[in-house]
Parts: C-alpha cells; sequence; structure tokens
C-alpha cells in the first residue's frame, strides 16, 4: 500500500512539475529545465508510460532528451533564447517591477540565466 501511494504521490508531483515547466516555457523568470527534469525524475520512479510520454512529447520531449544526453543547444537556438530572455525581463522591468529590489532580481536572474545558456555546449543544429 506505501508502494502505491509513493508512485501515486510521484505522479502528482511529476505532473505539477510539467505544468510548471510548460509555464516557465513563456515566463523567462521561470526555470523551465529543472522543472521538466524533475517531473521525468518523478515519472521514471513512478509510471514509465508518463516518462516515455514526456521525452516523446513533441513540445519538450527532444528539449529533455538532449539535455540529459548532454547534447548541447544549437548556436542559432541559444543566441536566440538569450535575446528572448532579455526583451522579456526588459518589458517587465519598465512594465511591471515598480520596486528597484525586484528590478535588481530580474536582473540578477537574467545575468544567472544568460551564463547556464552560454556554457550549455554548443552544437551544430541536426
Amino acid at each position: 500500500m506505501f508502494d502505491k501511494l509513493k508512485k501515486q504521490l510521484l505522479l502528482i508531483a511529476g505532473t505539477i512539475c510539467v505544468v510548471i515547466g510548460v509555464i516557465g516555457i513563456f515566463i523567462p523568470i521561470l526555470p523551465t529545465t529543472p522543472f521538466l527534469l524533475l517531473a521525468a525524475a518523478c515519472y521514471i520512479r513512478s509510471s514509465k508510460k508518463f516518462y516515455n510520454w514526456l521525452l516523446n512529447n513533441r513540445f519538450c520531449g527532444t528539449y529533455i532528451r538532449n539535455y540529459i544526453e548532454g547534447r548541447g543547444m544549437p548556436a542559432k537556438v541559444k543566441i536566440f533564447t538569450i535575446i528572448l530572455l532579455w526583451v522579456a525581463i526588459g518589458v517587465s522591468i519598465c512594465v511591471a517591477a515598480l520596486n528597484l529590489i525586484v528590478k535588481i532580481v530580474l536582473i540578477i536572474i537574467a545575468i544567472g540565466v544568460t551564463l547556464h545558456i552560454v556554457f550549455i555546449r554548443a552544437r551544430k543544429r541536426s
């Protein structure tokens, strides 16, 4: 009985992580990769069906597999991602962030994410 409850809780946690990860695709300050990787870890321990669904998903499956396998990102994708990140952060700072501390935190997050993307191994587009 404990095993079944554990698997159900992991399945729920994985699903919540997928939802947060997908939201993170559209909200630059919310990290996508850690949540999708956490979802994969939860799914592999709870349901092979959901794990396979996640890794074969047409929107984020390739993204997760490439990250897990250390294949890297194409340079054009890295550049596009960094530009999109800074545009979204810039708009957030100008429009939504009224407090100086929030603006500084957003800039620090953008710098951190930019460094993370820069240090991901570059690969030729397949």
